[in-house]
């Protein structure tokens, strides 16, 4: 099973496709979709829009996996982080991919047994998953791997 982990954002959207075949997990593709904060909002979002559903064209994920937003601390980059998510969600929708939504907790809850767990410990963890000695340098990449072990791990 090919699964589609997202790290949504505005101004970086990580993703990777994930290979679960039950029982190993196996990195296949990982990367970002970056906007620029120069274009006017809307062009950004069909930026994520087109990105995105070329790679599920690419990738062909039987699921994906994204995170939820629930609490955001910086109240000036919700609403932008919300509606690169709705358009994410869409294109989800749009190829009738099945969507698995987790929070930041419940990610490093599943991948450490601790909810509030540092971000070296969840990267720890991610490399012990892929079996891998180095990840991705972009946090937002990472998280995405994260989100879609978690879901290796939740709902299949």
């Amino acid at each position: 099973m090919k699964i589609l982990g997202i790290d949504p954002g505005m101004a970086i959207v990580g993703y990777s496709i994930v290979e679960f075949d039950g029982e190993n997990t196996k990195l296949l593709h990982s990367g970002s979709v970056q906007t620029s904060k120069d274009d006017r909002e809307s062009k950004r979002l069909l930026e994520i829009f087109n990105d995105m559903s070329t790679i599920v064209e690419k990738y062909k994920p039987d699921e994906a996996a994204i995170e939820k937003l629930f609490y955001f601390k910086n109240q000036t980059t919700v609403m932008p982080v919300s509606h690169a998510r709705g358009v994410i969600l869409t294109v989800l929708e749009i190829f009738n991919i099945p969507i698995y939504e987790y929070t930041p907790m419940e990610v490093k809850q599943v991948l450490t047994g601790y909810g509030r767990a540092e971000k070296k410990e969840v990267e720890r963890m991610v490399k012990l998953a892929l079996d891998v000695e180095t990840l991705p340098k972009l946090d937002d990449t990472v998280d995405s791997i994260a989100i879609a072990i978690c879901h290796t791990r939740s709902n299949l």
